[in-house]
């Protein structure tokens, strides 16, 4: 009796590549069956014919059966594919989660070349009675564009000298040159008053100048206000207001 190759008496035909597609078909059609939820596919449609469509590929299907075969099979998959690369090229960019803003400290941009020239000059106002300071700063190689800038700071901030709260730190800075300190009275400075305080850099001298004026302190009631000399005196024999070290670069706020 003649028989199939690769068959058993007693048993059919050895299955056929045709038959095997088809085998392989409805397994994946029942499996699909059982795991895919069709209310949620938004490629599947049913018609008005009572056929089922795939609005993906544009795809007729007899039953659901048969449409979730075609899920499983390489066009469909293909398709997807394309779609989904296609949706992410045209969507915006998500935007990115903000992230704490890191302070921005000066960077240095060369090497230090040494103080500037400085000049400091003491001034007394007999109409106001107020004592004042003259600072000219000299920067002849300054960087191009670039101005100096100021600060003042408590005697708390500073890491150079002993605490001492009679006393504040005025500083100056310009690239390439150090940043320069000069020990004030810790008196209030005027800034209210016109013309009591201001600064001016002069690009062609390459002078910075900065003028500032104390304020006067109300005098006390069970003690007389000492005479204008011994004012004057008591002002020029604090200490000296040459640079107290070079401190530590800042960041210098413009005043």
């Amino acid at each position: 009796m003649d028989r199939e190759w690769g068959s058993k008496p007693g048993s059919g035909g050895g299955a056929s590549s045709q038959n095997e597609a088809i085998d392989r078909k409805e397994r994946l059609r029942r499996l699909a069956l059982e795991t895919v939820d069709l209310a949620k596919d938004p490629y599947f449609m049913r018609n008005h014919l009572g056929s089922y469509e795939c609005k993906l590929c544009l795809t007729l299907h007899k039953n659901e059966g048969n449409y979730l075969a075609h899920t499983q099979g390489k066009s469909h998959q293909t398709n997807l594919a394309r779609r989904a690369a296609r949706e992410a090229k045209e969507a915006p960019p998500a935007p990115q989660p903000l992230q704490p803003q890191k302070r921005k400290g000066n960077v240095r941009k060369s090497v230090k070349i040494g103080r500037p020239g400085y000049r400091v000059t003491k001034q007394f106002e007999e109409e106001s009675k107020q004592r004042s300071l003259l600072f000219q700063i000299e920067y002849p190689e300054i960087e191009f564009n670039a101005k100096p800038r100021h600060r003042f700071m408590s005697s708390y901030e500073q890491r150079v000298q002993s605490v001492d709260k009679r006393y504040q730190y005025l500083l100056f800075a310009a690239e390439p040159y150090d940043t320069i300190a000069f020990r004030v009275p810790s008196t209030e400075i005027d800034k209210t008053t016109p013309n009591k305080f201001f600064s001016n850099w002069d690009p062609d001298s390459k002078m910075f100048t900065l003028q500032i004026y104390f304020k006067t302190k109300a005098p006390e009631t069970k003690k007389p206000q000492p005479p204008l000399q011994e004012i004057v005196q008591e002002f020029n024999s604090l200490n000296d207001l040459g640079p107290a070290n070079v401190l530590s670069r800042h960041t210098l706020p413009d005043y």
